[in-house]
């Protein structure tokens, strides 16, 4: 992983899951890397997502998981390119 990298990973455990975070909560994140054609793209091109919105595996009223609920889970939230913007936004 390059210095790069390494500092954009230090940035999103900062701002925290993107998702809680437009709700005004701070939850610890996993890293979920935004996928083309079915392969990871970048190590930058990478979204934080709590462990329910990642992949806890639900999908309710309460919340839903990007895995395995991906077309649920950007209905709800935005699609993942979106979610990034946002990161970039906020993190200037």
């Amino acid at each position: 992983m390059t210095k790069e990298e390494k500092g954009w990973f230090e940035s999103l455990h900062r701002i925290g899951c993107i998702v809680c975070h437009l709700n005004g909560i701070y939850t610890p994140p996993d890293i979920h890397h935004i996928l083309a054609n079915g392969r990871r793209q970048s190590h930058l091109m990478s979204i934080p997502l709590c462990y329910v919105h990642h992949r806890m595996g639900i999908n309710n009223k309460i919340a839903t998981s990007r895995h395995p609920f991906k077309r649920e889970f950007e209905k709800r939230y935005g699609t993942e390119h979106e979610l990034y913007e946002h990161v970039k936004r906020i993190l200037g």
